[in-house]
């Protein structure tokens, strides 16, 4: 059961998620500088041009959505200089007020897990996001050092569950029933066992159609957040969340990139891009 309030005081993730979904809507937008990308936004593909990018995004997108998602691969690929800039997003969100899900889909055993988990929740490290994306695929489990530092210092984590990519249904549906993909629902669930809304969420991609319903994920029962990536450039809109999601609608974060991103470098065209999403999928 998660404490009642993380290090320093922080209120603990899906209180603060709450939060910020009530007053900016349900919005996620995810910051993927892609080279094809920069050169759009007359850019170069360098750290200079990342971090031109990453923080005008910030500053139109972040008063608009209850979440930025910064795509850590997109940084890393222009290696020490890349991770810098996105300490540097991280902590000028954080001043700003916007809550960030760092995307970097982590999974291991052991200490390496614990060094995964202290790098991207813990408190004070440079890259330390309010929520990180983990891959459960060495066995739930394994993420034990991620989900108990993230419930002590009040940050999330969001749980690979069911991707809408098509090599996915090779692991994550294996079973029926009893599928993968609900026995890793089933255990987030039970790590949420208190009262409000719990620290661990979920991935659930918005155009998985009705898998989740005939694989049996109870997404109603998670009592957390769903981050469901996937709409607009690949194709989801409030039809397919509907489709996706059902009753555990209310509880989805869609997750838009792309279609929001191609708006730039112009920042009010961006803030009206996300305005627009945001308010097609309420």
């Amino acid at each position: 059961m998660p404490p009642e309030a993380g290090a320093a005081g922080r209120a603990p993730f899906g209180e603060r998620l709450a939060a910020a979904r009530a007053d900016r809507g349900s919005l996620c937008v995810g910051i993927d500088p892609h080279p094809g990308l920069l050169a759009a936004w007359g850019l170069e593909d360098s750290p200079a041009g990342l971090e031109r990018f990453s923080l005008t995004v910030l500053d139109a997108v972040g008063p608009a959505a209850a979440a930025l998602k910064p795509q850590v691969a997109l940084y890393e690929r222009h290696g020490a200089r890349g991770l810098a800039v996105l300490e540097t997003l991280l902590a000028r969100a954080a001043d700003a007020g916007a809550l960030t899900i760092a995307d970097a889909k982590r999974g291991d055993i052991g200490s390496t897990m614990q060094a995964y988990a202290e790098a991207w929740l813990g408190e004070g490290r440079p890259l330390a996001a309010d929520a990180v994306t983990l891959n459960p695929y060495l066995g739930f489990e394994s993420l034990r050092p991620a989900l108990d530092l993230a419930a002590a210092t009040g940050r999330g984590v969001f749980v690979l569950a069911l991707t809408s990519n098509p090599e996915g249904r090779s692991v994550q549906h294996v079973g029926g029933d009893a599928s993968v993909a609900r026995s890793i629902a089933r255990a987030a669930a039970v790590e949420n066992d208190g009262p409000g809304p719990g620290h661990v969420g979920l991935v659930v991609g918005a155009t998985v159609g009705d898998a989740a319903h005939h694989l049996g994920l109870d997404l109603t029962g998670l009592n957390g957040p769903i981050l469901a990536p996937g709409v607009g450039a690949q194709g989801a809109g409030p039809r397919e969340l509907r489709a996706a999601f059902g009753d555990a609608l209310p509880f989805v974060l869609p997750t838009s990139s792309r279609a929001i991103l191609v708006a730039g470098p112009d920042g009010s065209a961006l803030r009206a891009a996300a305005e627009r999403t945001r308010d097609e999928l309420a």
